[in-house]
């Protein structure tokens, strides 16, 4: 497939680290044709564990935590939090000692590696933090897409530097990553509020987002970070994802402060039982504004008063090129520019090739698409094209910074890398 090879393709390369674990909670649970009435499987492990001699005991612990401490703080902490979450117990928490409440919690915890097997489809927003940089840099924060055992979705993050030039610099992850408190789930169904503190991380690649509620049972894929500002100037990091519960899908809504603390909830309405949905960076004529694809084939635009439901929407992209012919969505939040909205989208074609491509539509009312490329912008290549699902780039966001794009795209959900086009190169190539 040819494209408009604009694009100058950047060497940094992201691939999975099966190293970075996170501590999170191990579920224990009866068969129902063997639960033995008032003594669950949870207390059957804890009367075990109460029945090891003091010396047992103690080597046990320091063998656990000896082997956690390597590559997690705070593993105490962990492991009692894991202890005190357990459900099911019938013994008084409280009279147990803290070494043996710490191991029955690492009965009830696991290493989870979450990007053992990729790490792919990312977005990036400025950093809040520009301070110390060299004339025209700028910080970013990268979300990325992580698969781990199951093939069960995290997001990961990533904090990089984009040079003067042109070079994309990621900061090494850290070899700790937090383990997030899970704050008890607020309300219920389309009303469930979840809360996630990692407030131990030192920077965003310490703190990840696994599945933590039922809707996101089996992944939460393919965040798309924007950087919202509010009328007053505030600036909000949001974020649209899917939750997949192993068997339907639905759009729910990240909003973070500081890449330590996190809120977590489902969005309303018809247009959000579906993949795909990416929000504005700003209101536009006093209403939040999204783009969509709840028809799994074209590109939607939606208003709403309340940035929590999305109903209706206007149509304003179908698929028109070959490499689009199957279906046409989003590929992050809009960008504003001096010409209108930069819009990046993905397009399917034959032998399910996903390509990405951009659109323009016009800044005041967004419903009108000014022009858009023929070609793509990225395709699969024969160099960059093999890994878990094969033939396929994607992105979930890119950055503007001084009249030049900085598309961040994963290759064959395996694994992530950059390219920057100018925008004027950009621009001329639409039709």
């Amino acid at each position: 497939m040819q494209g408009t090879d604009i694009m100058t393709h950047l060497p940094t390369i992201l691939r999975p680290d099966p190293s970075r674990t996170v501590i999170r909670p191990f579920y224990a649970q009866d068969l129902p044709a063997y639960a033995e009435e008032g003594r669950p499987r949870t207390q059957r492990i804890v009367d075990r564990v109460m029945t090891l001699g003091e010396d047992d005991l103690a080597a046990e612990v320091a063998r656990v935590t000896g082997s956690l401490e390597l590559r997690h703080r705070d593993v105490h902490e962990a492991l009692l939090r894991n202890f005190h979450a357990a459900e099911g117990l019938t013994l008084d928490r409280g009279s147990v000692s803290p070494d043996r409440a710490l191991l029955i919690g690492a009965y009830f915890s696991e290493e989870y590696s979450f990007e053992a097997a990729a790490l792919f489809n990312p977005s990036i927003v400025l950093h809040s933090d520009q301070h110390g940089l060299p004339d025209g840099a700028v910080r970013f924060v990268l979300s990325l897409r992580g698969i781990g055992e199951g093939h069960v979705s995290s997001v990961t993050f990533r904090i990089g530097t984009w040079q003067p030039g042109g070079d994309v610099r990621i900061d090494a992850a850290s070899g700790m990553v937090v383990s997030p408190r899970i704050q008890a789930v607020v309300g219920d169904g389309l009303d469930e509020v979840t809360r996630i503190f990692c407030p131990g991380a030192r920077d965003a690649s310490e703190s990840v987002l696994f599945p933590v509620t039922k809707s996101q049972a089996r992944g939460i894929e393919d965040l798309r970070l924007v950087r919202f500002v509010a009328e007053d100037g505030e600036v909000h990091f949001l974020g649209t994802y899917t939750a997949f519960d192993g068997a339907t899908a639905r759009s729910e809504l990240l909003r973070g402060t500081d890449f330590r603390t996190f809120e977590m909830r489902p969005l309303k309405g018809s247009a959000a039982r579906a993949k795909g949905m990416a929000l504005f960076p700003r209101r536009i004529g006093g209403r939040y504004a999204m783009l969509a694809r709840h028809d799994n084939e074209n590109v939607w635009l939606l208003f709403s008063d309340d940035l929590h439901s999305w109903d209706g929407g206007e149509k304003i992209i179908e698929p028109k090129y070959f490499w689009e012919f199957f279906q046409i969505g989003n590929c992050g939040s809009p960008i504003e520019i001096e010409e209108g909205w930069l819009v990046l989208t993905h397009g399917v074609g034959s032998v399910r090739n996903y390509c990405i491509g951009a659109c323009l539509l016009d800044r005041d009312d967004p419903s009108i698409v000014l022009k858009r490329m023929a070609l793509p912008l990225v395709h699969p290549s024969p160099k960059e094209r093999d890994g878990y699902v094969p033939n396929v780039v994607y992105s979930c966001g890119g950055l503007v910074h001084d009249r030049t794009l900085l598309l961040p795209y994963g290759v064959a959900d395996g694994f992530a890398t950059f390219a920057t086009v100018a925008l004027d190169d950009l621009l001329a190539a639409m039709v």
